[in-house]
């Protein structure tokens, strides 16, 4: 299949960044994508002419990915919510307070939690994340927060915005940094489903001149020290010096040849998957007697749900779309039992939706994230550069430098392709330090 300066496997957030800017610097790229379809996670499926993402999305605003694709010149198109939110508890029903009057009226809280709901808020959008220092958010709420309510509220809504259901394990500042970004109204939801933007980014691509290749699986990335070449499943070859893989640990190891030997081994035993159930619903419209708020978060059990439909276009018919999750963690799924539990939350907010339904789909044991920020792994990050072999890169969502999810995709992405280009330059002598910003 010829040769390449740089040679990416997948086609989704990640790659699809990376082969961007390393093209607009003048290299050859070739994305390979084993599936039919672009995107990975971040693929939109079209259900009954509702348009559905794999569980529930949503790109904060303010952090590395928003940077970076304005960067590349992508415009994003969708809305904020506004804040609508509901609380279950003990099986009942409640409006989650955004407002003062909301706050006041609410038979959620005591008087006395109320109060400290209020310093609590004030003093959440003052704080400094960086300085909170290697502690869990477990000990940072137990510290901080006096109430068992409402360390329930912030334990919910950090699950929500990051899939973590382990505070026990959970990094306090990116957490705190993800909750100021949600009671700020950062998150956004993009019309059309995320499958826009990876239209959007695969059509830079092949404008900045990447080939890319679908049903293509890469098998093994031959090197003696120095990338030499890529092996395909179909017996093509592909030479190059410059390898990004953008699967998870265990595929990168998978393919690395004497993987043992090199620094992905470590990180694949050291990283702990992610993983949520996922049911995608897409109604006729809500019942009657349904709720009408954005976001639902319960605080008893690891469930939320979402209505992204209210402000995102994702069908042409007005059919609405809702998204429920319950969060897994490091657990496996139980599909049947937690489909019931699904249904059982939906019943609960939305009664009567079974008449509504038009389609569905089901995702029992979806990895949301190959690792997260734990405080057990002491502030060490993974990536881009595999130092045991010369012109071999990751990224993707278990490679970032403390931001989440899919900020942790693009922020991974162009600190690969800051590397590749900072190393072809080296090699031909044109290395200029300091050029361009890190990040």
């Amino acid at each position: 299949m010829g040769q390449y300066d740089v040679v990416i496997v997948g086609g989704g957030l990640a790659g699809l960044t990376t082969s961007i800017y390393l093209a607009k610097a003048g290299l050859s790229v070739m994305v390979l994508e084993k599936a039919k379809q672009l995107g990975g996670r971040s693929l939109t499926v079209n259900k009954s002419g509702a348009l559905l993402n794999l569980g529930v999305h949503a790109l904060y605003r303010d952090g590395a990915g928003e940077t970076i694709l304005r960067e590349l010149g992508v415009e994003l198109k969708g809305a904020n919510p506004p804040a609508s939110a509901g609380a279950m508890w003990n099986n009942r029903v409640y409006t989650l307070p955004s407002k003062p009057l909301e706050l006041i009226a609410s038979r959620l809280f005591s008087f006395s939690e109320k109060m400290e709901l209020t310093r609590l808020m004030l003093r959440l959008g003052k704080m400094d994340p960086n300085r909170i220092g290697q502690i869990s958010l477990k000990e940072w709420a137990e510290r901080e927060i006096r109430h068992p309510m409402l360390r329930h509220v912030v334990y919910s809504v950090s699950r929500a915005n990051s899939f973590v259901p382990h505070p026990e394990l959970h990094l306090a500042g990116p957490a705190i940094r993800q909750l100021q970004r949600t009671f700020g109204g950062k998150a956004f939801y993009i019309d059309g489903g995320w499958g826009a933007l990876v239209d959007d980014l695969r059509e830079r691509a092949i404008r900045a001149g990447v080939a890319i290749t679908r049903q293509k699986k890469a098998v093994e990335v031959e090197h003696d020290g120095t990338v030499r070449r890529i092996r395909c499943a179909d017996g093509d070859t592909i030479e190059t010096r410059h390898v990004v893989i953008t699967a998870g640990p265990k595929e990168a190891c998978d393919l690395v040849k004497n993987a043992d030997s090199t620094s992905l081994t470590k990180w694949k035993a050291a990283a702990k998957p992610i993983r949520a159930a996922c049911l995608d619903l897409v109604l006729h419209r809500l019942p009657d007697r349904g709720s009408n708020f954005i976001a639902g978060f319960w605080l008893d059990q690891p469930i939320f749900y979402n209505f992204p439909s209210t402000v995102a276009k994702l069908s042409d018919d007005g059919s609405v779309v809702i998204h429920l999750i319950k969060h897994l963690g490091m657990h496996e799924s139980e599909p049947e039992t937690d489909l019931l539990q699904l249904e059982k939350a939906m019943d609960l907010v939305q009664p009567g939706w079974r008449k509504e339904e038009i389609a569905r789909q089901f995702l029992p044991n979806l990895t949301v994230s190959h690792d997260f920020n734990r405080v057990d792994k002491s502030g060490v990050c993974h990536g881009p550069a595999i130092p045991e072999v010369r012109g071999l890169y990751v990224a993707g969502d278990w490679t970032g430098h403390g931001e989440l999810l899919a900020d942790a995709s693009f922020a991974s992405a162009k600190r690969a392709a800051q590397s590749i280009i900072a190393d072809n330059r080296s090699r031909r002598g044109e290395l200029n330090v300091g050029e361009g910003k890190i990040i």
